[in-house]
């Protein structure tokens, strides 16, 4: 399945995760970095680890996902080593800029463990080709509001288009899925969860962080076909297979292996 929605919920509130947890999300990140304050960051991962070994069941632990504080700081090596102890497999690191970092994480995490390589940095940018080829990494997700104001980018609109095709193009070139986009401040204003959500998936990225249960729906929603992309992309497989060695055309246009393609891709998209 296409995982489409991250929902973050603070580390130090162990009473929304199972909450977070029945909701659509497809992934629940548990957030010890930013959402924690240093004097909680002891205490929440604790809590955590308990939540980890006695409460989460087989079922949805392949749903959670943890950040973890950035590497450097204080936290963090006492966040891995809980994480390796725990068996986590799915881990999202903060403040991506360096490919050796990355290795060096995944070293230290249970076996078969896959890292969510959050790219919030003018640094993280420049080394992105580097973070997405390494081999721990299984997808690349956009920091956007952390950018901005690290690389003084008041604007978070056309400002940003340039930096969501370079995550679209290195995870392709990568062959890592969609990127994800960043998040939408408001929980309410549901026209612009939609609209950012449609952006996104204009430029190639295939889910977005989401900071409240509000959004999932929206996001989960927009990043999957429509019901009129799926009508086209059977027409056009329809028509191939009545001719599959001619050329053939679909509403009136031309069809190629790149339209079969998209067409395919549409259709294994559930």
């Amino acid at each position: 399945m296409a995982l489409r929605s991250y929902l973050f919920v603070p580390g130090d509130r162990p009473e929304r995760f199972a909450k977070a947890l029945a909701t659509a999300a497809h992934q629940v990140v548990i957030d010890l970095e930013d959402a924690v304050n240093p004097e909680a960051k002891s205490s929440a991962r604790d809590g955590l680890s308990a939540w980890l070994v006695d409460a989460v069941s087989d079922a949805d632990r392949p749903r959670v996902v943890v950040r973890v504080n950035a590497f450097g700081t204080p936290w963090h090596e006492d966040d891995v080593s809980m994480l390796r102890a725990s068996g986590i497999a799915n881990v999202m690191v903060p403040k991506a800029e360096n490919a050796h970092e990355l290795t060096d994480i995944a070293s230290r995490c249970a076996r078969g463990v896959t890292l969510v390589a959050l790219i919030e940095s003018v640094a993280g940018i420049v080394q992105m080709r580097d973070i997405a080829n390494e081999k721990a990494v299984s997808r690349l997700a956009f920091g956007s509001f952390d950018y901005c104001v690290d690389a003084g980018v008041e604007g978070h609109d056309r400002e940003l288009d340039y930096v969501r095709s370079l995550f679209v193009i290195e995870s392709r070139y990568a062959n890592l899925p969609p990127p994800v986009d960043g998040v939408t401040l408001s929980v309410d204003d549901s026209a612009l969860i939609a609209q950012d959500v449609a952006i996104g998936k204009r430029f190639g990225f295939g889910g977005k962080l989401c900071i409240h249960p509000k959004q999932v729906d929206w996001v989960n929603r927009g990043f999957s076909p429509t019901e009129a992309d799926r009508a086209w992309a059977e027409k056009v497989l329809a028509k191939l297979a009545e001719n599959p060695k001619g050329a053939i055309a679909v509403d009136g246009k031309l069809v190629d292996k790149p339209i079969v393609d998209r067409a395919k891709r549409i259709l294994a998209d559930i």
